[in-house]
């Protein structure tokens, strides 16, 4: 194995904290990739990793030595795509929210294979918090205001919000007028992955967010389940439009509290500072943010 290959390997496994992940994410024997650390150490005559049987993270040595790999690996990255016609190629690893998923992104991508046919794309699903540092992807795409970290995130779109329920549940509930009226009624609550709260409803109030959290029947962590519920009449929600407008144009569910706004919520593309862009990164991340950009209220989704 070349110096080169070696840097990615080391790389790798300081990302996934685990060599047994390394040589799953490489197809490497996980013998190979602990041989190619220890060799790496000792021709640097430095201790790159703290070991322990369930953990492995670098020392200040392998931190810095880490920083100098990446750079240079995506600078050897760029310098060979200027001589291939500057086509991206390789695997790209992204994680995306579910629901962003099955709207947006899975129904352009032939576009995006048309125009990148040597891309090869891993795609996850998920709800929860994701350090794609950690978990070896290379960016996520998420819906939803973002908590403060140390990555780059690209605001794509801003998306549409609003207050729904059942025909049912307004049935057995009653149509609320205003916000002093939702006294009685319930929430099908959204409960994060990351701390287990409950998302609060957000309404406008004379320019201003107010935040309120009713009594619950059911309480999930997927958007899928949140739907589904709403959709049973277990409670009302705060939905993106591009999720129920399908369901709004059949009458399966209706608009309520129209005089008191949902805030808009980004889509944001997050990914590390730390490391320079390849090429199929940036074609990505530009090819998300143009099909957002052209479907802005969720024009492919039927809910």
């Amino acid at each position: 194995m070349d110096r080169f290959d070696a840097m990615k390997v080391f790389s790798r496994v300081v990302e996934r904290r685990s060599f047994t992940l390394t040589a799953q994410d490489l197809g490497l024997p996980r013998s190979t990739v602990t041989d190619v650390v220890k060799a790496l150490e000792a021709r640097l005559g430095v201790q790159l990793l703290h070991r322990t049987t369930r953990h492995v993270s670098p020392t200040l040595d392998g931190e810095a030595y880490y920083q100098r790999c990446v750079t240079l690996l995506a600078d050897i990255e760029e310098a060979e795509s200027a001589f291939d016609g500057a086509r991206p190629k390789g695997l790209l690893r992204v994680e995306v929210q579910g629901t962003l998923a099955r709207h947006f992104i899975m129904p352009n991508l032939p576009d995006f294979f048309r125009a990148y046919p040597e891309v090869e794309l891993s795609m996850s699903e998920g709800e929860r918090w994701v350090d794609p540092v950690r978990e070896g992807v290379d960016c996520v795409v998420r819906f939803g205001n973002l908590a403060d970290s140390d990555l780059i995130a690209r605001r794509v779109v801003i998306l549409e919000r609003q207050t729904c329920a059942s025909p049912a549940y307004i049935e057995r509930h009653g149509m609320p007028t205003d916000l002093d009226t939702l006294e009685g009624h319930r929430m099908v609550g959204l409960r994060s992955l990351t701390s287990g709260n409950l998302r609060p409803l957000e309404f406008t109030v004379d320019g201003e967010v107010r935040n309120l959290i009713l009594p619950t029947t059911i309480s999930v962590t997927g958007t899928e389940s949140f739907l589904a519920s709403v959709r049973l009449g277990l409670g009302l929600a705060q939905l993106p439009f591009f999720h129920t407008k399908g369901d709004l144009a059949r009458g399966m569910l209706v608009p309520i509290l129209t005089d008191y706004p949902v805030p808009s919520a980004p889509v944001s593309i997050l990914y590390p500072r730390s490391r320079q862009l390849s090429p199929r990164v940036r074609v990505f991340i530009d090819w998300v943010a143009q099909m957002f950009a052209a479907h802005p209220t969720g024009a492919l989704g039927e809910g």
